[in-house]
């Protein structure tokens, strides 16, 4: 599993000649680490006599945010997984008609399944940042550029993981799931926008200065 790996082993993997792990699994990372950095702000603001108004709040959003990130986490790998899949069923037999037609029907359901995975991905990031915006409100003042940075990385995720939905939707004939997927990546993607604005708003407020 790429999880299992340590950061130079990914990093060297990721910078070889092999097309997987590639975008789609950097942009599932990327909102686990914006997840993360969500979590940790919640953890520094428990505790606090300053923030005892909010504790409950942290804590709940703590907990919330480890979900998501764990499952961003399995879906650095599952893009990977799905990718392959992909690449075995352009590799099947199409001497025959019959061949021809069990392989084209393997690519698109293939294809779908590596379409869900980053759809799915932004679905995750876009649940993340509202917490992200929560701890960037009402957090630890002190980690106000963590509550940026995460929300600066769920974005990536998020915009990252739109490339991949895009690219395989090209090779899609399914029009129905291509329509659907395509508004559903659009929406999602305005939503996080909108949410990585305000959370930089806030950060901003405590920031204050230079």
């Amino acid at each position: 599993m790429l999880t299992e790996k340590t950061v130079s082993q990914f990093l060297d993997e990721l910078a070889s000649s092999s097309p997987a792990p590639g975008g789609g699994s950097v942009a599932a990372l990327a909102g686990a680490a914006g997840a993360a950095l969500t979590a940790m702000v919640c953890n520094l603001t428990i505790g606090k006599k300053k923030y005892a108004d909010v504790q409950d709040e942290m804590i709940a959003v703590a907990q919330q945010t480890e979900h998501l990130r764990k499952e961003l986490a399995l879906l650095i790998d599952k893009d990977t997984e799905a990718f392959n899949t992909v690449m075995t069923a352009f590799a099947l037999p199409k001497g025959t008609e019959q061949e021809q037609l069990a392989r084209t029907a393997a690519i698109q359901e293939a294809t779908k399944s590596a379409t869900s995975i980053p759809l799915q991905v932004m679905k995750v990031c876009q649940q993340a940042l509202h917490h992200t915006l929560t701890v960037a409100q009402k957090g630890n003042k002190n980690s106000a550029s963590d509550a940026g940075v995460a929300a600066l990385m769920l974005q990536a995720g998020c915009a990252g993981a739109a490339l991949n939905v895009r690219i395989n939707l090209n090779g899609l004939s399914d029009a129905g799931f291509v329509q659907q997927s395509s508004q559903q990546y659009k929406d999602i993607l305005r939503i996080v926008e909108s949410l990585t604005r305000e959370v930089l708003v806030a950060v901003e407020v405590s920031i204050g200065g230079n």
